[in-house]
């Protein structure tokens, strides 16, 4: 089996140490760790990771910093936060940034092994095919599923992989509700307040795309979930 790269950014020595050794014990893991949010970028460049799990409070850079300029080049790594801090806007600046999750400290290897596992089994299976076809209108749209753009007037508007996968989701059901518990099974593999406030985020980033045709809505069923309306 193959193991997972995970760049470790964690700042407490002691800690680090203990979530590394319990890490690779599982024989799941290559772990690179590093104290900071410069030697993160350092050693995402070198290392190569296939998934990131960082604090936010940290020394030189910190988490959201660093997670800022790996998504100029990266915009599909998962990366997952793991932090005592837990405040609404720090949560919001997160899901901005596009992090796929954040797990509360203090918690023990077991959990952030878990975390990891699932998000990684869900980035595999995260596979559009539509009948062979690479494009889709929508409204004035052209709706590239599997390349991930929306296309207007010659206007190109990348998309990243999970923001396609909930258009197409809402696309395949437009005019439908579609609910928000079966969005967040489907892309966060649990609903709780943090995915949820991360698929607010996702859609409000939706919305802005698909504002330039105002016959395009995507609407809010409070408690229950979207619905994608088009002409």
């Amino acid at each position: 089996m193959q193991k997972i790269k995970l760049l470790f950014v964690e700042d407490d020595p002691s800690f680090s140490y203990i979530v590394k050794e319990s890490l690779e014990l599982t024989n799941k893991y290559e772990i690179c760790a590093v104290s900071n949010g410069k030697e993160g970028l350092d050693a995402y460049s070198s290392f190569s990771p296939d998934i990131i799990v960082a604090d936010i409070e940290m020394p030189v850079m910190n988490g959201l910093q660093m997670v800022q300029i790996i998504r100029q080049k990266d915009s599909d790594i998962p990366i997952l936060f793991a932090t005592g801090r837990t405040k609404a806007q720090d949560v919001l600046d997160g899901y901005k940034l596009y992090v796929d999750n954040f797990i509360k400290k203090p918690y023990i290897p077991d959990e952030i092994d878990a975390h990891i596992q699932a998000i990684m089994k869900r980035a595999k299976e995260r596979v559009i095919v539509i009948n062979n076809e690479r494009d889709v209108f929508l409204g004035e749209y052209i709706f590239n599923v599997d390349a991930h753009f929306l296309l207007r007037e010659n206007k190109k508007q990348k998309l990243t992989p999970k923001e396609a996968n909930i258009l197409w989701m809402l696309y395949e059901k437009k005019g439908e509700l579609v609910k928000r518990s079966d969005i967040l099974k489907e892309f966060w593999g649990y609903s709780d307040y943090f995915p949820s406030r991360s698929l607010d985020v996702f859609i409000s980033t939706l919305r802005k795309y698909l504002s330039l045709d105002p016959n395009i809505r995507i609407q809010t069923v409070p408690k229950e979930g979207f619905r994608l309306v088009v002409p």
